[in-house]
């Protein structure tokens, strides 16, 4: 059975294609002026979930290398702050070999006595040392100061680890375990940690007597203040292997979402250009539909 083609048909169909090519036009004159594939999901599910995937990425990313950036800070500032501290130590060592010289008389050994005592008072500045409102020789209690000032006595006990992600599932401390830096009590774990040992040392001097056999126990310490550094070191070039990844990995994760998302301006002007010869053509042929209707010649 033949289906009988009216004037309104041929309207709609022609004002239904027309709106489907200005449509097309729409949608490559924003892909054009925002330089991006799709402005909304519903344009393609597939580019759209894509860059969802790819922008949690990079949110993650951005954390880790938050995280690494703190990392960085918290030890740079403890390995300043042990490198103080082995350079007092080797001014104390000085005075204690110097306290063997024969000649010295009692107001020496005063002096180097006052002199030790400000050292003690400095390590324990060094032991408090914050970074913002936390002591990085604290372990995680962060929030209480490890050195008494009023006993002159390092007090914390503490020696647990600070640990921020660095990737998925990789946790580095960033601290270093107190107790093994200004509780270190000898090799055998039986001598003074250093702020006892400083102290005997100034007791000693005023005493009027060299202080020289305590170099044995000032060695150990020192020699342990290194080692904990080089420990620390290692643990810093660590953190910047993983800063130099992270960085590796925005730049990936940013190409992999240019690529899914970034219109191509070439190709885009160039299918712009054709829609709109297409959407003339369509004009024109529409043109030639909307003719007179028999009505016109009855009037």
């Amino acid at each position: 059975m033949s289906v009988r083609v009216t004037q309104t048909m041929l309207n709609s169909n022609m004002l239904r294609n027309l709106s489907r090519s200005m449509g097309q036009m729409d949608k490559l004159q924003m892909q054009l002026s925002s330089g991006r594939l799709i402005n909304r999901p519903s344009d393609d599910p597939v580019i759209a979930s894509r860059g969802i995937h790819y922008r949690s990425a990079l949110a993650e990313n951005e954390q880790y290398q938050r995280n690494a950036d703190e990392a960085q800070s918290w030890m740079e500032l403890t390995d300043k702050s042990m490198d103080e501290a082995g350079s007092i130590l080797q001014r104390v060592r000085e005075l204690v070999v110097y306290s063997g010289n024969g000649t010295l008389e009692g107001s020496s050994f005063e002096a180097m006595a006052k002199e030790i005592r400000q050292i003690k008072e400095q390590m324990g500045t060094i032991a408090n040392q914050t970074m913002g409102s936390r002591y990085i020789f604290a372990g995680t209690d962060t929030q209480t100061p490890p050195y008494d000032v009023a006993n002159g006595q390092f007090v914390n006990t503490n020696s647990k680890e600070i640990k921020l992600e660095m990737s998925e599932g990789v946790l580095v401390p960033i601290n270093i375990n107190p107790q093994s830096v200004f509780n270190f009590k000898g090799i055998a774990g039986t001598g003074d940690n250093i702020f006892q040992l400083l102290d005997k040392m100034a007791t000693q001097l005023e005493s009027g007597q060299d202080a020289t056999s305590f170099l044995g126990e000032l060695d150990d310490q020192m020699d342990n203040f290194l080692a904990e550094r080089a420990t620390l070191g290692a643990r810093m070039n660590r953190i910047e292997l993983v800063q130099g990844r992270l960085q590796e990995q925005e730049l990936s994760v940013n190409e992999l979402m240019s690529k899914n998302e970034d219109a191509d301006v070439a190709e885009v002007i160039t299918n712009l250009k054709t829609q709109e010869n297409v959407h003339r053509a369509a004009l024109g042929a529409g043109a030639q539909i909307i003719q007179p209707s028999l009505l016109d010649f009855l009037r």
